[in-house]
């Protein structure tokens, strides 16, 4: 993919761990990060809690995908369960996130997570809530969010 998609609301917390939006589109996501040395954990592996973030993320983004330019569309998450399969070693890491179900004001996902030999190393299931404003496609104007808004 040439272009990355762009998302409108700030991330800070996607620059502290270097998560970068691959794809996005209404009900799928694909995110990326770099997983280094000083991600690792006391076993010599990456912790679990950058694997969780990416998964939250992925899994927050597939739900939350808007059409509209200048609006977008904010959520949280209620439940998080998470499942590692393989250790998780320094590297990229691929989380791919797709929107399970949706309802009037929740959603919920599935979530896998690949390294860069494309080993599953984790799976995740998210249940979230859309913010007010959010629970239709088109979203609302990014300028009406408040002070979260840049």
């Amino acid at each position: 993919m040439t272009d990355a998609p762009h998302d409108p609301l700030p991330a800070p917390f996607h620059d502290l761990y270097g998560f970068r939006l691959l794809e996005w589109r209404d009900g799928f996501a694909t995110l990326e990060a770099t997983a280094t040395e000083a991600h690792w954990n006391r076993a010599g592996v990456v912790h679990g809690g950058v694997v969780l973030a990416l998964i939250d993320q992925a899994a927050a983004y597939a739900g939350l995908f808007c059409p509209v330019p200048g609006n977008a569309r904010r959520g949280m998450t209620l439940s998080l369960a998470t499942q590692f399969t393989a250790p998780v070693r320094p590297g990229r890491l691929v989380a791919e996130g797709e929107l399970v179900s949706r309802g009037g004001t929740t959603f919920f996902t599935r979530v896998s997570v690949r390294d860069e030999a494309g080993t599953l190393v984790a799976t995740g299931q998210g249940t979230h809530r859309w913010r007010s404003g959010s629970e239709k496609a088109e979203g609302m104007p990014v300028k009406e969010m408040g002070s979260r808004a840049p």
